[in-house]
């Protein structure tokens, strides 16, 4: 646990502490950068909280997250059905494609909802019809990015139900309806309570969604603190906005890890493919058709967005442009079509780092147990909850001194995404390293191995996949890291969010068509990433 701890503390606990305590200094009045040198100022919390402004950002975060889960759940609730109790030809594709809206940066969403209810977009260029800085735009995004989580998570474990104890509830007299409600449902709640309480907080802490389709009347609190951050120099109320976001998230993460157990031990389950049968029914084929046309609309931004992605007469103006560093207007100090190569360097850089600390932090969890293991597992669940603009921002603030002065060091970019990039490795190990026999390590030993040769030839071998799925996912996420990224990007060296929220940012039909560009590259390379996944996970299921 040493080097994950180690980590932890330098590169997230202490930037974190450290902008905190910088905004909640008691030096100088409200609204203005404090030094932190003469302790918290308590009264500060209930002077900002107490704003009619940041009660409306706090109000708006919240329902804006129910308003999502809600939609999120009507919407993927029957997709996991259909993923969980159906076989049809091509399913394992299905299953890659609905989840690549999830690991997409959400820069990437955004501009792809942008190309379709925007200005210049699909609905305003048919109908006359703009959404976009609405809140109906914000929540549809969100629904699109967070399908997948429930049809995963609820799916998952649905396809384990044995479907006979439902019949058997149907032979006793049971409605359908009936039999779903006393048998299925209580099975699936905890679940369904776990789908909902990360989509929850995936959407509480939206930041780059709102940033491009909220406009300045939709703010989060994500949002804001970069707003209060970046724009303002109001320290003292983005610490506030960060406490409350901390406390929310550690809330959400609380009971998630409560229905987490509820659901590993309160269930005897099945093989899936003993679960899964073709549609018989009228109605379980027009079931399966509907969820099909629902997935082809919710995937329609992506379409549109490479649509956009062409154009002048030979179809490549936008991406010719993107090698051009004038092109843009000044937006950039170099070529945009640089940032691809960056991204990638960063990105690998950052995966590594991410499987070291999230492998050894894995290896931990599983070797020892007792309370202080389990906060530590909570513990690195949190870089996905806490602002990233938080983060970022206090990596400049924090590592500017000897001998963790790396302001001016590329590595800043690679340890903030790795941050994100561990908890993704750590759900990915900790459950084969558990199933993995302690008796093949003791027979190891027994034989004279030492614990290093022990681990070679009798872990490594049975994890390896699972290795590989957890190095994707941490680059996949890596490569979409926006919120930290933003703030700590040289100008000279662009990550592919940066510059695409740049390109957004700035007038005219060029900028404009090379976002829609870099976008599309992106979300080419995280799809490819996905189907990679998608075939190492079926390979290893093969083999077991």
């Amino acid at each position: 646990m040493a080097l994950p701890v180690v980590f932890f503390a330098v590169f997230f606990a202490y930037p974190v502490a450290a902008i905190t305590a910088r905004g909640l200094g008691a030096a100088g009045p409200a609204g203005t950068v404090g030094t932190g040198g003469g302790g918290l100022d308590l009264g500060r919390i209930g002077e900002v909280l107490g704003r009619s402004d940041i009660l409306d950002v706090l109000w708006f975060t919240t329902w804006q997250a129910l308003a999502s889960t809600g939609l999120t759940l009507l919407l993927a609730l029957p997709g996991a059905y259909v993923m969980a109790r159906f076989a049809f030809p091509g399913k394992r594709l299905l299953r890659a494609v609905v989840t690549v809206p999830f690991v997409l940066p959400t820069v990437v969403v955004g501009t792809a909802f942008l190309a379709v209810v925007g200005r210049r977009g699909l609905l305003d260029e048919l109908w006359g019809i703009r959404l976009d800085t609405s809140v109906w735009a914000i929540l549809l995004a969100h629904v699109f990015f967070n399908y997948a989580v429930v049809v995963r998570t609820v799916g998952g474990l649905w396809s384990q139900l044995d479907p006979r104890q439902e019949e058997a509830a149907r032979v006793l007299g049971a409605s359908r309806l009936g039999a779903f409600r006393r048998v299925t449902l209580p099975a699936l709640a905890p679940a369904v309570a776990a789908a909902a309480l990360m989509v929850f907080l995936f959407t509480y802490t939206s930041f780059g969604i709102v940033q491009i389709l909220g406009g300045p009347a939709y703010t989060t609190l994500e949002a804001e603190i970069y707003r209060q951050t970046a724009q303002l120099l109001d320290l003292p109320t983005a610490a506030v906005l960060t406490l409350v976001q901390f406390a929310a998230v550690g809330g959400v993460l609380a009971v998630h890890a409560w229905t987490v157990r509820r659901r590993e031990t309160a269930l005897r389950l099945v093989d899936p493919a003993t679960t899964a049968r073709r549609p018989r029914s009228t109605t379980q084929w027009a079931l399966l058709v509907g969820v099909l046309a629902s997935v082809a609309v919710l995937l329609l931004p992506l379409g549109v967005l490479v649509a956009r992605s062409f154009g002048g007469p030979d179809g490549l103006l936008y991406y010719r442009a993107l090698a051009d560093a004038g092109a843009s207007g000044g937006t950039f100090l170099v070529a945009p079509l640089t940032a691809i190569g960056t991204s990638l360097t960063y990105a690998l850089a950052a995966t590594a780092i991410a499987v070291l600390v999230g492998g050894l932090a894995a290896a931990a969890l599983t070797r020892r147990a007792g309370r202080l293991v389990r906060g530590f597992d909570a513990l690195l669940m949190l870089p996905l909850g806490v602002s990233a603009v938080t983060v970022g921002f206090g990596f400049l603030i924090a590592l500017d001194e000897p001998p963790l002065d790396l302001r001016a060091s590329w590595w800043l970019v690679p340890l903030a995404q790795a941050l994100v990039g561990v908890p993704f490795v750590v759900r990915t190990m900790l459950p084969v390293l558990r199933a993995v026999d302690a008796t093949l390590r003791e027979a190891a030993a027994v034989l004279g191995a030492s614990p290093w040769r022990a681990w070679r030839e009798v872990d490594l071998p049975l994890v390896s996949r699972a290795l590989l799925v957890a190095a994707g996912f941490a680059f996949a996420v890596s490569l979409g890291e926006f919120g930290a990224t933003v703030f700590i990007a040289r100008p000279d060296s662009p990550t592919l969010p940066v510059a695409v929220a740049r390109l957004i940012g700035r007038p005219g039909d060029l900028n404009y068509g090379q976002a829609m560009a870099l976008s599309t590259i992106l979300m080419v390379v995280c799809a490819v990433s996905l189907l990679l996944l998608e075939r190492v996970r079926a390979d290893r299921a093969g083999e077991l």
